[in-house]
């Protein structure tokens, strides 16, 4: 089980750390347009999604981006895709910037980037067999002419994320959550990407089964060399596949660091109070422990205050906090974090 198996090294090694990243993110903002508001509609309203994300990813790395819902992770990834536009900030993949890329471009880029999704009963076509599912990027793309054609590339497919060859005949409804993830994550292979973003690929799945899932995902990454955003906010798992560790708060990251660092020595407070509600299966540490509250809530994306977005809620708070917004700073090798009293 994930829950079991936290000390696990990733099976995938920072191959490329040393040299350039794959995917480099600097000062990534997206903001959105909500209409307006106010006498005769003269205030425009905007959603504040993410705001200054910047890290990067190396070939075979996994960062793992968690936080809680709305805290702009889906969005960030989203973003690497050219699926959402960027409001400021660039982007580049294998050292080129793919930040405004048009739609010609980020449809060729798609052969390098691909995204497993969440929810694996959504995001397959029930009225498609799993041969035609697997086999529309490459038609897409040009890569073959029919079905027919890529019918050998799909049986592959499957039987590499451990589905029968003969699963391509069936359709969606068929298997179980698990297995159309799976499903999923081969139509992702099926143009021999790079780069994946993996988007809670495991959250809408049984706990027995997001183990499985995992380390497939692992398995696949070691095989070909792919590097993974992997966004969560079930930190156990999170722990058990990443190399590094982002932790964003309302659109911000807040702290960055290796993995072993970010869960035996956390500095921001908001990821003390997040590791602190993770339970331990053994009842007397678990009531041992100290659960480190933060009350309050999230600031609204439409009016984020000035300073710190997590003033409001941080024990530690002081008027540096509200007036000026803290950046990421070293903290010691390999951890940084964005706060003024940590």
């Amino acid at each position: 089980m994930i829950g079991q198996a936290n000390e696990a090294t990733p099976r995938a090694a920072k191959d490329g750390a040393a040299g350039s990243p794959l995917v480099c993110v600097k000062d990534l903002s997206v903001i959105f347009d909500a209409g307006r508001a106010g006498f005769w509609g003269r205030k425009r309203l905007q959603v504040h999604a993410v705001e200054k994300v910047s890290f990067d990813i190396h070939p075979g790395e996994t960062l793992g981006l968690v936080g809680e819902s709305g805290s702009g992770k889906s969005t960030t990834g989203r973003a690497i895709l050219g699926r959402v536009p960027v409001s400021s900030g660039t982007i580049y993949f294998q050292g080129k910037e793919i930040t405004h890329a048009g739609k010609e471009r980020v449809r060729a880029l798609s052969r390098h980037m691909q995204l497993v999704f969440q929810d694996p009963y959504a995001s397959l076509n029930p009225r498609m067999k799993i041969v035609d599912i697997v086999a529309e990027p490459l038609l897409v793309h040009g890569l073959v002419k029919n079905t027919k054609e890529a019918a050998g590339e799909v049986a592959q497919l499957l039987e590499l994320v451990g589905l029968p060859p003969d699963a391509g005949a069936r359709y969606p409804h068929a298997f179980s959550g698990g297995q159309r993830q799976r499903v999923g994550i081969a139509r992702a292979l099926a143009l021999k990407p790079q780069f994946i973003v993996a988007d809670e690929p495991v959250s809408a799945l049984d706990v027995s089964i997001r183990a499985q899932v995992v380390n497939l995902m692992q398995d696949l990454q070691a095989r070909f060399g792919l590097a993974y955003l992997f966004i969560a906010h079930d930190l156990a798992v999170v722990r058990h596949i990443s190399h590094r560790i982002a932790i964003m708060y309302a659109g911000n990251i807040v702290e960055l660091a290796d993995r072993h660092l970010i869960y035996e020595s956390p500095v921001h407070p908001y990821t003390k109070a997040l590791l602190s509600a993770v339970p331990v299966p053994d009842p007397p540490v678990q009531r041992a422990r100290q659960r480190i509250t933060c009350p309050g809530e999230a600031p609204n994306p439409m009016d984020p205050p000035s300073g710190c977005r997590f003033q409001s809620r941080c024990p530690y708070v002081t008027q540096t906090c509200r007036d000026t917004a803290p950046v990421l700073t070293s903290r010691r090798p390999g951890q940084t974090a964005a706060c003024w009293n940590c």
